[in-house]
């Protein structure tokens, strides 16, 4: 059995709970009382991790979480993230110290909160020298306005720069049976710098969940849709594979969702998830299994099964990959 983990200081569920399909990106956003509900029911249910961006709906997501929980904003842990800029025409990465400043006094009143535990640049910005974003975000823990610094998606090399000017307390970037970048360096960078690692998409976006069959049936906007992996000849072999996974969760006893969350668990004591979901039967399975200890014979076997040379595709198209600084595989 695995006991909870630490985060910025404090023990978590190693089941946090990713919030961002509540608002944008896969699917038909909830209506406003069924996201309600969710969120009270992922506290009701255990989840004491709650993750979020200013970029989620373009501010949705924050103000949806801040108006459901403030009353119950001592519950849980709140991580939120800045750097990505969709305005509009003007789109990019911007992680100078003023748009540090301007993003966590717009992001805490969406929130209704004067303090979030954790906060993440959410890309890596080149054009910002990482000891003028570190200062700044530096200045906002000496503020109590955040309790953590994070970065995501960024590169071992980067992390530890960034750690020397100022402690990380977490690292987020997705991590999977089939998206297997952070085994290259960042894993292990954070393991040995004392740094919690947060793994988004840890079902392979639904994917290995089995929450994708047809990919022309996911509505429009669906940003699977884009993405390598679920698109033309690749799509018939990644779900061949999702088909001999789903059979060994069953032979376990386990939900595929559960088997996939226990593979990241398995990666190191400093390693939690942020599934999401809108679905609360699928919030309620997420987290039923969460003290679940893999074997490392079953571990094996899963390894051999989905890895990065029997995965049909990149994680992502040319473009969106250009704004990824944690490393390829060659």
């Amino acid at each position: 059995m695995i006991g909870k983990r630490k985060l910025g200081g404090r023990a978590v569920n190693p089941v946090g709970l990713g919030c961002m399909t509540l608002s944008w990106a896969y699917g038909t956003p909830p209506e406003r009382a069924d996201s309600a509900r969710l969120l009270h029911q992922a506290l009701d249910l255990g989840y004491d991790h709650l993750d979020t961006a200013n970029i989620y709906g373009l501010g949705h997501n924050e103000t949806l979480i801040g108006e459901v929980l403030k009353e119950r904003r001592d519950e849980f842990f709140l991580a939120t993230k800045m750097a990505i800029v969709v305005d509009g025409p003007n789109r990019g990465i911007d992680c100078s110290p003023e748009s540090i400043r301007r993003s966590i006094d717009e992001s805490l009143t969406r929130l209704q909160t004067d303090r979030v535990d954790l906060y993440y640049m959410h890309r890596f910005d080149p054009k910002v020298p990482i000891a003028d974003s570190m200062g700044a975000m530096a200045e906002l823990v000496q503020a109590g306005k955040i309790g953590g610094v994070g970065v995501s998606e960024w590169s071992a090399a980067h992390i530890r720069e960034a750690h020397s000017h100022h402690p990380l307390t977490a690292v987020q970037t997705e991590y999977s049976l089939w998206t297997r970048n952070p085994e290259i360096a960042v894993l292990d960078t954070c393991r040995e710098l004392g740094i919690a690692f947060v793994a988004f998409s840890p079902v392979g976006r639904g994917a290995l969940a089995g929450g994708v069959r047809d990919v022309d049936a996911l509505p429009e906007k669906d940003i699977r849709r884009g993405m390598p992996r679920f698109q033309g000849d690749n799509w018939p072999k990644n779900l061949a594979l999702i088909d001999a996974f789903a059979a060994i969760a069953a032979r376990e006893g386990l939900t595929p969702a559960q088997l996939s969350l226990a593979w990241v668990h398995a990666s190191g004591d400093h390693v939690v998830s942020i599934p999401g979901t809108t679905v609360p039967d699928h919030l309620a399975e997420n987290i039923a299994r969460w003290d679940y200890v893999l074997s490392a014979e079953l571990k094996a076997e899963l390894e051999a099964l989905i890895n990065r040379h029997t995965v049909s595709g990149p994680r992502y198209a040319a473009m969106m990959q250009g704004t990824i600084d944690t490393e390829e595989f060659a």
